[in-house]
């Protein structure tokens, strides 16, 4: 009897590699990658993929090769591909007979994007609305599930080493990082675990895990100093965090990124979930275990640091995605 089919978007990515070597191993799909570059085919095939497909979330040409046979959907994208992502939903509803279960990368804070089940009642500063990349991934998940389809979300905290992408360059030649967090605690999750959860969740399914919203957190809230420490015992030398201010943090990445930021800094994200441990049955990986230990996909965490960035200073990565509206039947 063959196995069903699994289709891994951004399987090029931080989670999508781990969970391409983790589902290849389990050996309970036939596991379809996704990748929009040429070139990675052998790469993803020596992960674990038995099958490597083109694909493009703005290019609807791409969706049907892709989606053919396939039972099972991993739906990853990045933030200013939100509108890829909810043409692509609207097809996966389309498919609702043939797709028994979909697995959505989300943010903590979705939905209701607060600490109450008052949505007006949320942690940031005095009068400022709810963020727009929270907006944003709700609208994601509600695409997923106003289409018809059985969804699993992961909300994940804030990605271990992403802060840190865009200082790569200083980090490397001078020991120092900057951003406007401060001694603010983030419980930030290693990208590996993300991976583990939904590896969990694909094998096990949508009979156990359908309609379900699982956050997903660190072992422990971090200061920036605390993470410069870390940082600067994989490196083997000493890593300064110099604060930042968030008006400068603005005028380097946009008032979309800044004011999601704003969250990172209020508290919001420090509480540690325990669903990623009721998931897989041990806790998470800290920061320090991430950036010295390999995941299955053979990198650690200090290796994925200097690879691709979408956040680049002077530039805001969110200004043509923070034009794109909710669906006007939508709340």
């Amino acid at each position: 009897m063959s196995k069903p089919v699994v289709l891994i978007t951004s399987a090029t990515g931080r989670i999508g590699k781990e969970l391409v070597a983790r589902l290849g191993a389990s050996d309970e799909f036939t596991v379809r990658a996704c990748t929009y570059s040429d070139g990675n085919e052998a790469t993803l095939r020596e992960l674990g993929a038995d099958e490597v497909v083109h694909f493009d979330l703005n290019d609807e040409s791409t969706w049907a090769a892709a989606l053919e046979g396939v039972s099972s959907v991993y739906s990853a994208s990045l933030d200013p591909m939100l509108e890829g992502h909810l043409a692509f939903s609207a097809e996966l509803g389309r498919r609702s007979d043939e797709i028994d279960h979909v697995v959505r990368v989300s943010c903590m804070g979705a939905d209701t994007n607060t600490a109450s089940y008052d949505a007006d009642k949320h942690a940031s500063r005095a009068g400022a609305g709810i963020p727009l990349m929270l907006q944003h991934y709700w609208w994601g998940e509600r695409a997923l599930i106003e289409a018809g389809l059985t969804v699993t979300v992961l909300r994940n905290n804030f990605f271990m080493n992403h802060l840190l992408k865009t200082d790569c360059e200083t980090i490397e030649t001078e020991g120092w990082f900057s951003n406007p967090l401060g001694s603010a605690r983030n419980s930030f999750v290693a990208t590996r675990d993300i991976a583990e959860a939904a590896a969990v969740v694909l094998v096990e399914g949508a009979e156990r895990h359908g309609d379900k919203f699982y956050d997903i957190t660190g072992p422990e809230p971090q200061t920036m100093a605390e993470i410069a420490a870390d940082l600067g015992a994989a490196m083997g030398k000493t890593i300064e965090y110099r604060p930042q201010s968030m008006e400068q943090f603005e005028e380097d990445f946009g008032s979309t990124r800044a004011e999601f930021f704003e969250y990172l800094s209020n508290g919001f994200y420090c509480r540690c979930s325990p669903d990623f441990y009721n998931i897989t049955g041990h806790k998470p990986t800290s920061y320090a275990d991430y950036l010295a230990t390999p995941g299955v996909s053979g990198e650690t965490g200090l290796e994925e640091l200097w690879q691709g960035n979408l956040w680049k200073k002077g530039t805001d990565a969110m200004k043509d995605a923070a034009a794109v509206q909710a669906s006007p039947d939508s709340d």
